[in-house]
């Protein structure tokens, strides 16, 4: 799955990793029931809601998208704890390289497991990589019931507002 990306973002989105849909067609977070397109639009980070097909358009708007894990599976609940583990490290160098304001990583538990940081919760983190701030979003899939596309949204504005603020 190809990493939607530049030097310099704004903000590098993270997924856990590539769903079945995502990989068939190449497309990130494709599988109709997510919310991350709608949110992304609700949040104020794009004009107008983009579909999938139109993920190559994010970097103009200073976004990019990219993955911990590489591995396309049904459900996230498939990964090993040793893929996550080595997907935080290759996310590390990938963040090094490519230097965005912000790592946003969605998923809560992904983070966890990438980052072995059991504590953290959604919203900014301490941890930085180098000068890229990370802040942790709720996770996108139709599965995560616990938030809807409206407070979804809420917090995905919060890192907008933090991202173009003063000093970002």
């Amino acid at each position: 799955m190809p990493d939607i990306v530049a030097d310099g973002l704004r903000v590098l989105f993270c997924g856990i990793n590539p769903g079945l849909m995502t990989a068939a067609t190449g497309h990130h977070f494709a599988r109709p029931g997510n919310r991350f397109w709608p949110v992304l639009h609700l949040s104020g980070f794009t004009p107008r809601l983009l579909k999938p097909s139109e993920q190559g358009e994010l970097p103009s708007y200073g976004l990019g998208i990219t993955n911990v894990v590489a591995r396309a599976s049904a459900r996230a609940d498939e990964l090993t704890p040793d893929e996550y583990q080595e997907g935080g490290r290759l996310l590390s160098a990938k963040v090094t390289a490519l230097r965005p304001r912000w790592l946003a990583v969605v998923g809560v538990t992904a983070y966890r497991a990438a980052f072995d940081d059991r504590k953290a919760v959604i919203g900014p983190q301490e941890r930085t990589i180098g000068s890229t701030r990370i802040w942790v979003l709720p996770n996108p899939s139709g599965l995560n019931a616990h938030w809807t596309a409206a407070t979804m949204a809420e917090e995905f504005g919060r890192l907008r507002a933090a991202a173009e603020g003063p000093g970002s």
